[in-house]
């Protein structure tokens, strides 16, 4: 396998190579290991449409893209309600 190198600000490699120092981990073997944890945009759309077709066919649950955006409006209300950013 061959390296790549990236760069990034001092500080985030001194916190990523801290966190995978805890870990017990090289900051190279951490890098990898979060690489093969995170979904592509593409992955995720995939994995999103498989959840909306499971809950299509459990409860009919189907929002139209008006729904949608009305949820997500009211789900922003409620998080900004909490405190939550």
């Amino acid at each position: 396998m061959s390296d790549a190198n990236i760069r990034i600000p001092a500080d985030a490699r001194d916190r990523l190579a801290e966190i995978a120092a805890e870990e017990g981990l090289s900051l190279r073997a951490y890098l990898a290991r979060l690489a093969e944890t995170l979904l592509t945009p593409a992955e995720r759309a995939e994995r999103a449409e498989k959840a909306r077709a499971v809950l299509r066919e459990w409860n009919g649950y189907d929002p139209n893209t008006d729904e949608q955006a009305e949820l997500d409006t009211e789900l922003d209300r409620r998080m900004a309600e909490a405190g939550v950013t």
